[in-house]
């Protein structure tokens, strides 16, 4: 019984993971689908960019939130199993983020569900994320490259905690972030990468601009 519950729990992370913030929330207050403007992501950036700093910062929450809450399932069910099991539920709700089963199996980049999962499964995990993450956003206003030297840097940091099961779905996060972000590399390397209106490097170009 207790292995039905566990089952029933993991397919409800995944489900909790699919729930698509960003296309709910433009189809509902702005009768637009979010995956046709922009960069046609669904996440917290694209969000901003689309319908607006309000949108978006609801997108964010949400998603943080679907991590979150997908990793605490196992003890809001007071369900006896290890640790690591908080980090597989967390670790399904990324994957339902980016291959969301109310998308045909499309979905995010997973960047604010993964600090969700980091969120719900050890608080002094996500305060060393936070502050590798956002001091990066802030400096080169790009939230791609941010995200892409932020989970690499996680990652290694993750060792320090001495928790081999954070360290695997650190890991796998890196490799989803990288596969996800395929597209953003190469606008990257060619300098065509589009930057949030926010940060050092904004504020800079901006003013150069009308220099």
């Amino acid at each position: 019984m207790i292995n039905l519950k566990l089952l029933l729990v993991f397919i409800l992370a995944y489900l909790i993971g699919s729930f698509p913030t960003g296309v709910i929330v433009g189809k509902l207050f702005f009768h637009e689908d979010i995956r046709k403007y922009g960069s046609g992501n669904i996440g917290t950036t694209n969000s901003f960019r689309v319908f607006g700093p309000v949108a978006g910062s609801f997108v964010l929450v949400v998603d943080v939130l679907k991590g979150t809450l997908a990793t605490c399932l196992p003890r809001i069910f007071h369900l006896p199993y290890p640790k690591y099991v908080l980090l597989i539920c967390g670790g399904l709700a990324v994957l339902g983020h980016t291959f969301s089963v109310f998308l045909k199996f499309k979905g995010g980049k997973a960047v604010a569900t993964s600090a969700g999962v980091f969120l719900g499964y050890n608080l002094q995990f996500f305060g060393v994320c936070a502050a590798i993450f956002l001091p990066l956003v802030f400096i080169t206003s790009y939230v791609s490259l941010s995200s892409l030297i932020a989970i690499t840097a996680i990652f290694i940091a993750s060792f320090f905690f001495h928790d081999i099961f954070l360290t695997i779905i650190a890991g796998v996060m890196l490799i989803i972030l990288f596969t996800r972000h395929r597209d953003n590399i190469k606008r990257l390397e060619h300098h065509s990468e589009n930057i949030i209106p926010f940060g050092l490097l904004y504020w800079y170009k901006k003013r150069h601009h009308k220099l």
